[in-house]
């Protein structure tokens, strides 16, 4: 395991804020449907004294609550609010292009059991009590493929302890990657971090929705690989 600074000085796990002008309709998505998708308190700005929030002030009950660690495009957290609609998902993005295209696929669901924040994962976990997630996903992360650039990848220590510090005991996290050594630095990192393997390979969850980021790979000749953790306690 590194060595695990309590403070260290945030480095991006994900790359670029912005992409392509987005569409109009985009721009509408935006403008009329984030207010009142996003969670508050969470921001610096929100919440300057990062006062614990819990995630049923969110949904407003105690329903469990998952949560997916850069949604990307919004596939798959759509399909399992869809699938699961008893439970509460919260998806974290920093590509506004992302969140856009998230709020489309939204409103043409009609899902409802969804919060977005359109920004960094670290800004929840430091808020949120511990043991308060059911559920974790980090789908085709940013892969930072240069080797001096891996302390960036998500499955750090810096990452993963505020992570398992959030999860419940028993919870699940589950990884999806098309990089075999991002794959490599998830199963030495994540055990340590306070996780079990559950399993490990290229067959995906029953409940599994491939993403665009999954199709690009499968043309391109990549192979996916799944990786299931069960938090310790």
């Amino acid at each position: 395991m590194s060595e695990f600074d309590p403070n260290p000085p945030r480095r991006n796990f994900y790359g670029r804020r912005h992409g392509k002008t987005l569409r109009q309709s985009q721009k509408g998505y935006l403008s009329e449907d984030l207010g009142t998708l996003r969670p508050r308190g969470i921001t610096q700005a929100d919440n300057p004294e990062r006062t614990p929030i819990a995630p049923s002030t969110i949904f407003g009950d105690d329903r469990p609550v998952w949560l997916e660690v850069g949604f990307g495009g919004g596939e798959h957290m759509v399909h399992m609010a869809a699938t699961y609609p008893e439970i509460g998902i919260i998806g974290c993005e920093p590509f506004i292009n992302g969140v856009a295209m998230l709020l489309g696929k939204i409103r043409a669901a009609g899902v409802e059991n969804v919060s977005v924040h359109p920004g960094d994962a670290r800004d929840l976990m430091d808020v949120f009590p511990e043991n308060s997630v059911d559920k974790a996903f980090l789908n085709y992360p940013d892969p930072w493929p240069k080797a001096r650039h891996h302390r960036r990848r998500f499955v750090t220590p810096e990452h993963l302890i505020p992570l398992a510090r959030v999860m419940k005991p028993g919870a699940e996290f589950r990884v999806a990657t098309d990089i075999p050594d991002y794959m490599r630095q998830t199963l030495e990192e994540v055990p340590p971090a306070g996780f079990d393997l559950v399993h490990e390979g290229p067959e995906a969850w029953d409940d599994w929705f491939s993403t665009r980021y999954e199709q690009k790979a499968l043309r391109e000749g990549r192979v996916p690989h799944y990786a299931t953790f069960r938090r310790q306690g």
